[in-house]
């Protein structure tokens, strides 16, 4: 037996620990099975940059982060589109797959990897894919690996601006990573005791978020804090075009949307704003626990797809049940928070404004 794996898009804490799982797996069914590792995602693939592995080489990386293979960034958009010098990208993948005669080829990423990964699989490749993303917006997985390694790190962020900010009567805003989804600073602002959490899937009013902090003066709380996504978007934004958007992000003055909100609650309140933006600390570090068992079990699931050659899939955790499903019905899609979901109910009823 011989398996590719790679790596593609922005790296996150259990990487490595699903390659652990997927080859000690595979080991377990076929002590003579040949690894070979591509480097830094797709243009590995598309370059024969790869690497003959052995079974030692995952040792001893359960709780590494990042990922020993290397990683980059493959726009789905741009894989049809020839390179510099005219190469067709997916003829030379196919090409690097044949040469070196693969069953199977295991891709980890997100929802522009998964894309790529059901291109190949249209293109007659064996391939499974392992969501990983600290965004959990793959659809088809109730959770993704990286998720809830970035939860403990952004909700650490947040734990920390607690106390300085109940020092000096401040408010205070997190910029949590979400550009086009609100899992990850909805879970965070939630454990971390956030006041106001700003997310994509809702729109906030710029008027109910000042609200919220005058509201929490009057009960005499001097501080207020908000975790907001890098997504987050006004009511008044969200009615644009996705060009007239794009536009006006292209004049914003300010780094990010955080500062913009800062700015506004400053000039209607008079009270002072400072924004914290952990970044990509979100996406490094070691993989809690949770992340490594369920890569763990990620990995063996897939290792048994592919001893039962049940190619074409995503491993995807379901109910607390591994469970494989088809790419060509998840490819594409995003998973989003539902702004009518239980849980925002929820976090409203113990009064966690949500700007709408």
């Amino acid at each position: 037996m011989r398996v590719g794996l790679l790596t593609s898009g922005g790296d996150c804490q259990a990487l490595n620990a699903a390659m652990r799982g997927v080859v000690k797996g595979l080991f377990e069914y076929d002590k003579k099975v040949e690894i070979f590792g591509f480097r830094n995602g797709y243009k590995g693939l598309i370059y024969k940059d790869y690497t003959q592995m052995s079974r030692s080489d995952f040792s001893g990386i359960l709780t590494r982060g990042g990922t020993i293979l290397g990683s980059s960034r493959q726009p789905f958009k741009q894989m049809r589109v020839p390179d510099e010098n005219g190469l067709d990208k997916v003829e030379a993948m196919k090409q690097t797959y044949y040469d070196l005669n693969l069953d199977c080829i295991v891709i980890l990423g997100g929802n522009g990897t998964e894309k790529s990964a059901n291109m190949l699989r249209e293109e007659g490749l064996n391939v499974i894919h392992l969501p990983k993303t600290i965004d959990n917006d793959i659809y088809g997985t109730d959770v993704t690996f990286g998720f809830q390694s970035a939860i403990n790190i952004a909700t650490d962020a947040i734990d920390c601006i607690h106390t300085t900010a109940a020092s000096h009567n401040r408010v205070f805003i997190v910029e949590v990573m979400g550009h086009k989804v609100g899992w990850l600073t909805l879970y965070a602002g939630i454990a971390g005791g956030a006041d106001i959490i700003l997310i994509p899937e809702i729109p906030y009013d710029i008027d109910n978020v000042v609200s919220a902090i005058e509201k929490r003066g009057k009960e005499g709380k001097g501080f207020t804090i908000l975790a907001v996504a890098e997504g987050a978007i006004s009511k008044e934004d969200s009615k644009l075009s996705k060009k007239e958007y794009k536009s006006k992000l292209a004049e914003r003055k300010y780094p990010s949307v955080s500062y913009e909100i800062a700015a506004e609650i400053e000039k209607r309140t008079g009270v002072e704003v400072r924004v914290t933006v952990p970044g990509h600390t979100q996406r490094g570090g070691s993989p809690c626990p949770y992340d490594r068992v369920l890569c763990t079990r990620l990995g063996a699931a897939a290792a048994k797809a592919i001893v039962d050659k049940d190619y074409g899939n995503m491993i995807a955790m379901v109910n607390g049940e591994t469970k494989r499903v088809p790419l060509g019905k998840v490819a594409g899609k995003l998973k989003s928070v539902d702004p009518k979901a239980q849980m925002i109910k929820e976090a409203k009823i113990v009064g966690i404004s949500f700007g709408d």
